[in-house]
């Protein structure tokens, strides 16, 4: 949305609801770009089910278990 000095005066409702959808809000002074009102950006929750890489393994033959031995490694591994 682009908004003038006096819009944000007498249209600030139209301004909050511009926010409200998540739009930028660029206000102008006599045509020239003076700021940007940006929507907060609030945290995102994602559960671990609707991450990308949940489930590629799927098809593996190996257990969770076996896999996560690999991964580990055993006490004498790092020597």
């Amino acid at each position: 949305m682009t908004t003038t000095i006096v819009d944000l005066r007498y249209k600030m409702k139209e301004v909050l609801n511009a926010l409200n959808h998540r739009e930028r809000v660029t206000i102008l002074y006599h045509g020239k770009i003076k700021g940007i009102i940006m929507p907060v950006m609030e945290k995102f929750e994602r559960k671990a089910k609707d991450h990308p890489i949940f489930g590629i393994l799927k098809d593996s033959a190996k257990s969770v278990e076996q896999r996560m031995d690999e991964l580990r490694g055993g006490r004498y591994r790092d020597l």
